[in-house]
């Protein structure tokens, strides 16, 4: 069960209005998570990796999906929900440019985390901590696999989308493996399994 599961089955508030306003919530933290950046080394950190994969662990799969799924949609449609938007136009163009695949990727994120919620892993720290790794290195593979199509394949590829984002990548699972192991001991749901 994920946290959502437990939390509506205490309250009995598992409603077709509560998941379409989870999902539109979600989509809407992504947009946030969009417009912030996070000083870091080597490059600033978008919390948006972090906010795909924690609304995949509270949420579980299919409702973090939908939630990407209906933010990729509202940056489709022309909303300015991505990064750097505006200046930059949003809309498929924007879909179809460099960072497309990672977009794309966030999908798999949400879908690949939420199945590890699934398991239980976000209730303990080591385990919450894989979870947002494997989960977290998931976007690679839509997303070099499009960039490449930019930079070519090789050493400059793995320079442009790699490299630099790898420790910010272990960055958020340690942020993944304190919050999501906190938020279960602090709503008691360790002891309602």
């Amino acid at each position: 069960m994920t946290l959502f599961d437990t939390l509506s089955a205490r309250r009995g508030s598992n409603t077709l209005l509560m998941n379409l306003l989870l999902v539109l919530a979600g989509s809407l933290l992504l947009t946030i998570s969009a417009k912030v950046a996070v000083p870091f080394y080597p490059v600033p950190l978008s919390m948006q990796t972090f906010v795909v994969i924690g609304l995949g662990l509270a949420l579980g799969p299919a409702r973090a999906v939908a939630a990407v799924l209906a933010y990729l949609a509202q940056g489709v449609a022309g909303l300015p929900v991505f990064v750097g938007t505006p200046p930059q136009i949003a809309g498929i163009a924007y879909l179809m440019g460099p960072t497309g695949g990672f977009l794309i990727g966030f999908v798999a994120i949400a879908f690949v985390a939420g199945l590890f919620a699934r398991m239980g892993f976000d209730r303990n720290p080591v385990t919450a901590m894989i979870a947002a790794l494997v989960a977290g290195a998931v976007i690679y593979l839509p997303g070099l696999a499009w960039l490449g199509l930019f930079t070519g394949y090789g050493e400059t590829l793995l320079a442009a989308g790699l490299y630099p984002f790898l420790l910010g990548d272990v960055a958020k699972a340690l942020l993944a493996a304190i919050v999501f192991p906190a938020v279960w001991k602090w709503v008691g749901a360790d002891e309602a399994r």
